[in-house]
């Protein structure tokens, strides 16, 4: 997966940088919020199976969320505090994209949780190791999101006329995925600064956003939503 590229002049970020604290926050509580997502649309399996998976992405979703504790408690975080903090925002982006059916549950799932990670890997790179080893470990890719892929491929293979409201539907994540980030960004200007440093300016900010933008239609294509 690339990345930009870090400015050639840009500062060595320290450890107790607190955007990379901010950043961990964002993580946890968007972790625990995945966590009861895929356990709530969990029900919308057609069968075992489905519901098997679904519980995988979430116990990896809870697994990632111990991490990130860990970490913030050992920069004097209160765990809790943070997940109430950052709370209405990811409240507000799953609020706006519960899907109805299965299918569209399978397509958040892939191409969501992707975002999420584009949007938390493209500066990871800017990192201390630690912090970056961390990031990565989080917001890597997964088996269960080939499951989450195979099954919309399987459904559009089997029923070509689904391929049309999932692509609007993919479209609409990407949509509001954007807007949630650019809240985040609005309101924590920490984080904001540990994203930007490196050039002040909005043509990085405009890059940055490209970037998410042609990783996910990367994944539509994967999903047969090209």
């Amino acid at each position: 997966m690339s990345s930009t590229s870090p400015h050639p002049d840009a500062p060595q970020i320290p450890q107790d940088d607190p955007g990379i604290t901010s950043l961990f926050g964002v993580l946890l509580a968007g972790e625990l919020a995945a966590f009861y997502r895929l356990t709530d649309e969990a029900r919308m399996a057609p069968d075992i199976r489905g519901r098997v998976a679904m519980a995988q992405m979430a116990g990896e979703e809870m697994a990632h969320f111990e991490v990130l504790a860990d970490e913030l408690t050992r920069r004097g975080q209160d765990v809790v505090d943070t997940v109430t903090h950052y709370r209405p925002i990811l409240d507000q982006y799953h609020g706006s994209t519960t899907p109805n059916t299965w299918l569209e549950a399978m397509v958040k799932a892939y191409i969501g949780d992707g975002l999420a990670a584009d949007f938390y890997l493209e500066v990871a790179h800017t990192l201390p190791a630690d912090a970056e080893e961390i990031v990565q470990r989080v917001m890597a890719e997964t088996s269960h999101s080939e499951f989450a892929c195979d099954e919309v491929r399987a459904a559009i293979a089997a029923d070509p006329s689904l391929a049309s409201p999932l692509r609007l539907w993919g479209r609409r994540l990407l949509g509001e995925a954007i807007t949630q980030a650019q809240h985040v960004l609005a309101s924590e200007e920490e984080l904001t600064g540990l994203l930007f440093s490196e050039v002040a300016d909005f043509t990085r900010i405009s890059t940055f956003f490209d970037s998410i933008q042609d990783r996910h239609a990367t994944r539509m294509a994967r999903l047969g939503l090209d």
